[in-house]
């Protein structure tokens, strides 16, 4: 079957931005792009304001993502697509797996602020709500009960948070997670698309796997047994990989210690999965 036929493709509906980024690939692999800087300054070559409009009428907050602190998540985040791109667990996901993949990375944190010295430990439950308002609109199947539901899940998504001293940022509460990943159940049925996607954009800074950059709120072992399904685990692991690149694509050193730490853990958390019956 066609996969066209049962969801919107990434590649279809932003074939501009796909087509940039298999450019940056290129550059990345010739040596024509070397360093953080040099891919900035491609960005934002790219994001000009006519391209802008058209993220923002498909993705509606891109442009204050990209607001914050002179567009560096906007560099993270066409930084995390470079990296999955060439990620050898990319390439082994089926084509379907990839053009999901591709979504949750457009959309993972399109909700997240950058502000200096303030971490923004709830983008991630944040930004998945904005991905799950956003999917229908373009195209993704939802339940029949999604335009009642819509609203107050968001709305217990984004309270979904421990108060935390006033100078320190609030963490998510991973005890109100089985009411949101059922609630992602009912507004888009189990395993679709769209409901996958939005579950890797929720849980992409939940699993612990760099001691370096601790997780706000670390799942347990049996948290990541319970949340992450055999159908999830494959995009979510990518999609953690991919985020990773986002940020130390260019220091080889930092890099190959976060592709070694995500890798011993996700071992680990497929075999906790493995041992559900």
């Amino acid at each position: 079957m066609d996969i066209s036929l049962r969801f919107p493709l990434f590649d279809n509906k932003f074939p501009d931005l796909n087509g940039f980024i298999q450019d940056l690939v290129k550059a990345y692999h010739t040596g024509r792009m070397r360093s953080w800087d040099d891919l900035e300054k491609g960005v934002k070559g790219f994001f000009t304001p006519e391209q802008m409009e058209q993220m923002e009428v498909l993705a509606p907050g891109w442009r204050k993502m990209a607001s914050y602190s002179d567009g560096i998540t906007l560099t993270h985040v066409i930084c995390v697509f470079l990296g999955m791109f060439m990620l050898d667990e990319f390439q082994a996901l089926s084509a379907e797996q990839q053009q999901l993949g591709k979504w949750a990375v457009l959309f993972h944190d399109i909700d997240k602020f950058h502000i200096r010295g303030k971490k923004d430990t709830m983008h991630a439950f944040n930004s998945a709500v904005i991905a799950a308002k956003t999917l229908p609109n373009l195209g993704f199947p939802m339940h029949s009960s999604y335009p009642e539901l819509i609203n107050s899940w968001s709305e217990y998504t984004r309270r979904a948070c421990i108060p935390t001293d006033i100078d320190i940022s609030p963490k998510p509460d991973n005890q109100k997670l089985p009411k949101i990943l059922s609630g992602i159940d009912d507004l888009f049925g189990a395993n679709t698309p769209a409901n996958l996607i939005t579950k890797t954009i929720l849980l992409h800074i939940s699993p612990s796997i760099d001691k370096n950059y601790p997780t706000p709120a670390p799942l347990t072992d049996d948290e990541i047994q319970r949340f992450i399904s055999p159908n999830l685990f494959p995009l979510l692991k990518v999609m953690m990989l991919a985020d990773n690149e986002g940020w130390s694509l260019f220091d080889l050193e930092v890099r190959n210690q976060q592709k070694r730490d995500a890798l011993k853990a996700f071992e680990k958390f497929q075999n906790l999965i493995a041992k559900i019956k």
